[in-house]
């Protein structure tokens, strides 16, 4: 039986993850996002965390292991934007697709990706975390995109640029409130795509 500083006890299952209902996890993810606004990535403790959980902070270690993990998880459990499936026959098509779904997306929670970007520079940990769970799925899509695009003469296939879609994209989201004060909305990533993003990628 363990007990931890919040006064909840949890019995040591064999199996790790066995203890724990989707419900439960969800409650976990939220408890720990309403933390991370709340107090930022670096004072975030685990402890914290199992308070408002009303959890142990043996079942959070049990299930994610460390801090970064479990901000990673709750991180994409909050994620409201998927590229899957994504394939409107042009490259165009498909970036202005993407730009719809980031916007609608992504752009409530840019100030909580905004400093989740700051952490991850001091935490190669949380790094490695957030890119396996979210930003490398998505980063297989946009490869997939880039890839038709040269299949159908949309791009040429030494573009330097063709590896630096991902980085184009976030950087919309992130330095738009930085630079204007203001969400990288619909019409704003449109006027990118099309500004930027498109005579970048299609430059002989």
């Amino acid at each position: 039986m363990h007990t931890d500083s919040a006064g909840t006890t949890d019995s040591a299952p064999t199996n790790r993850r066995s203890r724990l209902t989707p419900e439960r996890e969800a409650e976990i993810h939220v408890a720990t996002l309403d933390l991370l606004r709340t107090t930022g990535y670096a004072a975030l403790t685990m402890e914290a965390v199992a308070a408002r959980a009303k959890a142990s902070k043996a079942t959070l270690y049990r299930q994610w292991q460390s801090k970064p993990r479990l901000v990673a998880a709750a991180l994409r459990h909050n994620k409201r934007m998927s590229l899957v499936g994504l394939n409107t026959g042009s490259l165009r098509g498909d970036l202005h697709e993407t730009a719809r779904r980031v916007a609608h997306g992504a752009a409530p929670d840019t100030a909580l990706l905004a400093a989740m970007a700051h952490a991850i520079l001091g935490d190669p940990e949380l790094g490695l975390a957030v890119r396996e769970t979210i930003v490398d799925p998505e980063g297989v899509v946009l490869d997939q995109v880039i890839a038709r695009a040269v299949d159908r003469g949309e791009i040429a296939p030494d573009n330097p640029a063709v590896g630096l879609l991902a980085h184009l994209l976030i950087g919309a989201v992130t330095g738009r409130p930085l630079i204007e004060g203001c969400i990288a909305d619909e019409e704003y990533l449109h006027r990118y795509i099309d500004a930027v993003v498109l005579p970048v990628l299609r430059r002989p």
